[in-house]
């Protein structure tokens, strides 16, 4: 990797050996419409793992996708689940092994079937769960974010299985998550119940994007979160805004000035003790910065240094939600209390403790007027760099510029995959690859998600390609 951050196009050439890639291509478009249809079936089920919604919906998705492993010839398949700290049980997770024969190594491929909550249907111009073709991309909640993912891993190992027959020997587990649109409450304790189950030497995340349409991406960087509330506290009980407005101000108006302190005059992050570097060497332009995120005509973009820096390498503070009375429901007192939720993401290398300490001493330090402030910590997560000297990132950015065409590059990503921490520590000799389907215009979370479907062609292209080449070279 030329910089633990940079997004760089890479042309390593094909490594040695042969492997049946034209016979690959041809499987993988005989099966392409079959693989689609798949897809548009996952779709249709609204499985979300968050309590306001029926559970029911969740075990079925489940129940469709170790039916789906269950048809590539796989016997191992099992839907397996962990409780919560509160004793409810955890998302429907489906693990599926095809063991390695000797000499062989393994290679796990995660995604999840859950979704996010479709959201405003007015929002929607085609039915959140009933998949749509149009233009060339496919419609629908889930149809990028993850589904496409799993079915990219199913779609290149039944190519792989039906064109290498006797000689694929590698290793492949599946593991598709029934509850990361949740935050994946139980991860930690899954991995440490079936350690030994889900062990692997190789581990692609299909859960990220291509740098664009056309353009294939290895993410090898992933910022950390951590997140919590501030509250400001200025009187022990609501008053009269005429009797008492004045002399005091209330808790809301001192929140806002507490908030504004968090970025300087440009929008960069104000909080002192945070990692922040402006070394990508790939960059996006304004306009597509501004087409991509759909900024208003007029709206000037915040902080300084390079775009993608700004996306990838520099902290990101946004205020999530905020806890005052709705406007319709607004009445002519001094409120005694307001309280705000922070995201903060966190550039690669950052301690998310420290990153917290340094919030926590930032609010503190600014208190408005001396407003009680008291600050309350959320969830973390830690930041990810990829080794791309390693053995199976080398292949994946072999397979990408293969199926695509074109060389493939590095990008990091503004979001975070929190549990990736947990993956790399309770497996330190793992070598971890993150990918994905989506790609600047997919909208994943938001209405109208969906999937370039020739990008999903090449996508299973480029994993059949990397499935066939650690089979036959391994990771030596």
């Amino acid at each position: 990797m030329t910089s633990p951050t940079a997004a760089t196009p890479h042309n390593s050439g094909s490594p040695a050996g042969a492997i049946n890639a034209d016979e690959l291509r041809r499987s993988i478009d005989r099966a392409f419409g079959a693989t689609v249809a798949h897809l548009k079936d996952l779709v249709s089920i609204p499985g979300i793992a968050w309590p306001s919604f029926n559970p029911e919906h969740l075990d079925r998705s489940a129940q469709a996708v170790a039916e789906l492993l269950r048809s590539t010839g796989v016997d191992d398949v099992r839907i397996l689940r962990c409780d919560k700290e509160d004793g409810t049980p955890g998302g429907p997770a489906v693990v599926a092994r095809r063991t390695a024969s000797a000499g062989k190594p393994t290679i796990l491929l995660y995604a999840h079937h859950d979704v996010q909550p479709p959201g405003d249907p007015a929002l929607w111009d085609t039915e959140p769960f009933t998949a749509v073709e149009k233009d060339g991309r496919l419609y629908g909640r889930g149809a990028a974010d993850d589904k496409a993912g799993i079915m990219a891993h199913v779609a290149a190992f039944s190519a792989v299985s039906e064109v290498l027959a006797d000689s694929f020997g590698l290793g492949v587990t599946f593991f598709f998550e029934g509850e990361e649109e949740a935050g994946s409450p139980t991860f930690r304790s899954f991995l440490e119940a079936h350690r030994e189950l889900l062990r692997a030497d190789v581990i692609v995340v299909a859960d990220s994007s291509n740098w664009k349409v056309g353009i294939p991406a290895l993410t090898t960087s992933l910022r950390g979160l951590v997140d919590g509330t501030i509250e400001v506290q200025v009187l022990e009980h609501a008053v009269h805004s005429g009797m008492f407005g004045g002399p005091v101000l209330d808790a809301p108006t001192l929140l806002a000035r507490l908030i504004a302190t968090l970025h300087d005059a440009e929008g960069n992050v104000a909080v002192p003790g945070l990692v922040s570097r402006d070394d990508v060497a790939v960059d996006l332009t304004e306009a597509e910065y501004r087409a991509d995120a759909s900024v208003l005509h007029g709206v000037r973009l915040a902080g300084s240094g390079t775009i993608a820096s700004r996306l990838w390498t520099k902290p990101a503070l946004s205020i999530i939600g905020f806890d005052a009375p709705a406007v319709d429901m607004a009445s002519n007192t001094l409120l005694p209390r307001a309280r705000a939720k922070f995201s903060l993401r966190l550039a690669p290398g950052q301690v998310p403790a420290e990153a917290m300490d340094a919030v926590r001493r930032h609010v503190e330090a600014n208190a408005p007027f001396g407003a009680k402030v008291m600050f309350t910590p959320g969830e973390s997560g830690s930041s990810f760099l990829t080794d791309t000297s390693s053995k199976a990132a080398s292949l994946a950015l072999w397979a990408l510029g293969e199926a695509w065409g074109v060389p493939a590059v590095e990008m990091g990503i503004g979001g975070s995959i929190p549990f990736i921490a947990d993956l790399t520590e309770l497996y330190p000799d793992v070598q971890i690859l993150v990918t994905g389907v989506e790609d600047p215009d997919s909208r994943a979370h938001s209405a109208n998600e969906s999937l370039h479907l020739e990008d999903f062609r090449n996508a299973i292209v480029a994993e059949a390609l990397l499935l066939a080449r650690l089979n036959a070279d391994g990771l030596d």
